[in-house]
């Protein structure tokens, strides 16, 4: 048991609405941290229409790779990654 932690009971209400906030949140961390090392004068790698591209602070996007596009599913479906 750890000491000096208290439990508390989270309802279903409270675990979706965090759960509904998740996606803004991480795609603005994730804006942030592309800015930041862009910032810092490095590249970063972004999907775009089934190519990898490197992207420069300057702005110059480089393809690398062409990968399958992204597989489109809707909210509350359940998948198996194998």
């Amino acid at each position: 048991m750890l000491v000096g932690v208290e439990r508390f009971a989270m309802s279903d209400q409270d675990i979706q609405k965090l759960e509904s906030q998740f996606p803004a949140l991480s795609g603005a961390a994730f804006a942030a941290a592309r800015q930041r090392v862009l910032a810092s004068g490095q590249s970063v790698l972004q999907s775009e229409d089934g190519v990898i591209y490197e992207v420069f602070p300057d702005g110059r996007r480089v393809p690398v790779k062409r990968i399958e596009p992204p597989t489109q599913f809707q909210s509350g479906s359940i998948f198996t990654i194998r």
